[in-house]
């Protein structure tokens, strides 16, 4: 599964002159912890998130930052649309990362949270049966129904004659996040 098929879009965005207050209203009514801050001509400068805003607001005295641009960080890690799902995964956990812009030709096309993909996982089997069923008739259109059993998002399967269980574990543990490896039964 690809970034571009779970993330959030269009993304919510902040520019560098909107005010502190501003990007905490927007964070708080969106209920997301953060996001991409951009210039002039749509260009990516900065992410902002709630612990930015959060140490810029009770910065002690006349010295707190009145805009975005004075609490945002300027390093921002991002993945493209065609990023693998488990390699977005690897640099939240590796970043300590909450959440990523989502790019396209570098502009910001979308937003990715670890909450996106916890949503994937938390999908009931009826909803994880119906992507086992959609991935296989993408797959094999042609072919004789499959039958689909999934229980606690394990997966039993009886399909054509000739399918190897690899191929189809393989492809469903690619396309389907959230399920364990599927067991291809007799038919």
């Amino acid at each position: 599964m690809l970034a571009g098929e779970v993330m959030s879009s269009p993304a919510i965005t902040l520019r560098p002159d909107d005010s502190v207050r501003r990007a905490i209203r927007v964070l708080y009514g969106h209920d997301i912890t953060a996001a991409p801050v951009l210039g002039e001509y749509d260009e990516l400068v900065g992410m902002v998130s709630e612990i930015d805003l959060l140490c810029g607001a009770f910065a002690p005295g006349d010295a707190a930052p009145r805009t975005v641009e004075g609490v945002m960080s300027r390093q921002v890690s991002t993945v493209e649309e065609t990023t693998d799902v488990r390699v977005l995964t690897d640099l939240m956990v590796a970043k300590r990362i909450k959440s990523l812009p989502v790019l396209r030709d570098e502009r910001v096309v979308g937003m990715i949270s670890r909450r996106d993909l916890l949503a994937l996982l938390a999908r009931s089997d009826e909803e994880l049966r119906e992507a086992v069923l959609a991935a296989l008739r993408e797959r094999y259109p042609s072919d004789a129904p499959w039958e689909v059993v999934v229980r606690d998002g394990e997966i039993d399967l009886r399909g054509p004659e000739g399918q190897g269980p690899e191929h189809v574990a393989d492809l469903l543990e690619r396309t389907v996040p959230g399920v364990r490896p599927a067991r291809l039964l007799p038919r």
